[in-house]
């Protein structure tokens, strides 16, 4: 017979520390619950003393204390959340410093930003996920939401939709990216230049299909009617990829080229240097967003720089709009472009 050795009984578990309450802030701070409340949430309409403030700030901190979201979402009838679903483009460094402005300029407005992440398109399907977290106000980027979507955030309670993309969504404010404008404004350029035979980079990176068929649509259009010739460039972001195109630089007879941002204009300025191509003098190169890092190549690079919205104008049109949710929507054409010429132009 086959004994099992008794095992010894488990150990009790150490006992838990409590969540500290308002109640224990209030009573540590020497106030009320709802001068906590009132502190905390950063209500603006009651008029508390600043040394009163600081005392419940200092409570809150020593005992650990953080608001409840749900709770305070519960008496405000909505939450303060403000969802943003990750792009389904490569992000660059521009995008990035526009995302961390905007996320701060709603900090300050005491909106917490939550970014969703997801992957493909952003459909009426990803909307419903997006409704699952009850946020009072959605940005979007890019395109493929529709009215639908729009209908179910606005169901579950979403005060304000706001897409970022290039046409309109009935039903949500948008704010307008007309992509043409930068192709147009870097083609223009070129030819004042006196380049005549003109190659557009078309990035192969999915996604960017949305940015790039404007912006070479824009040098097209800014070429209409000229002796200039346009030639569509595919590329995808990598080294060896830029190196097969500059080998054949020469046989496509090109002396200038659009680049179609900044991090490509790098890539194929490195490219065409290795192959002995002069740049400006055989060809010229305009990128796009002005990024510090073109500033340190040689020669420097002409790009187009973006005007794009500030986040603290954004995040006071989701206030706004979160604050009167029956306001008709509003579309607002937010990207500008001016080119700034260097060295490799």
């Amino acid at each position: 017979m086959v004994q099992i050795p008794k095992q010894s009984a488990p150990s009790s578990p150490a006992p838990t520390r409590s969540v500290p309450t308002s109640a224990d802030v209030a009573r540590l701070a020497g106030v009320s619950r709802a001068t906590v409340s009132y502190v905390l949430n950063n209500a603006g309409a009651v008029r508390i003393s600043e040394p009163t403030r600081r005392r419940v700030r200092e409570a809150a901190r020593e005992l650990g204390y953080v608001p409840h979201a749900a709770a305070r979402s519960l008496r405000a009838g909505h939450s303060r959340t403000v969802l943003m679903p990750a792009p389904a483009f490569p992000v660059g460094p521009l995008y990035s410093r526009f995302i961390t402005e905007l996320q701060e300029a709603l900090g300050r407005l005491d909106y917490t930003v939550v970014q969703f992440g997801t992957t493909g398109g952003h459909d009426d399907e990803a909307a419903r996920a997006w409704a699952e977290l009850r946020p009072v106000a959605v940005l979007v980027p890019g395109s493929g939401l529709g009215p639908s979507g729009v209908a179910v955030l606005k169901r579950s309670g979403a005060r304000a939709v706001i897409t970022l993309g290039p046409e309109s969504v009935e039903g949500a404010h948008a704010l307008l990216l007309d992509h043409e404008v930068v192709g147009h404004s870097a083609g223009a350029h070129l030819f004042d230049r006196g380049r005549r035979r003109i190659g557009v980079v078309v990035p192969r990176d999915r996604g960017l299909e949305v940015f790039s068929a404007p912006r070479l649509a824009g040098v097209r259009e800014a070429l209409h009617g000229t002796d200039a010739e346009v030639t569509e460039l595919p590329l995808a972001y990598d080294e060896e990829a830029a190196a097969r195109l500059a080998a054949r630089w020469r046989d496509l007879g090109l002396d200038a080229v659009f680049t179609y941002n900044d991090e490509y204009a790098m890539l194929l300025m490195r490219a065409l240097l290795d192959e002995g191509i002069r740049i400006p003098e055989e060809t010229a190169v305009v990128g796009a967003d002005n990024l510090v890092l073109g500033r340190l190549l040689r020669p420097r690079l002409s790009t187009v720089h973006l005007e794009l919205p500030s986040g603290c104008e954004l995040a006071e049109l989701v206030d706004r709009a979160v604050r009167d949710p029956a306001a008709a929507p509003e579309a607002h054409k937010v990207l500008g472009a001016t080119v700034v010429q260097r060295e490799s132009s």
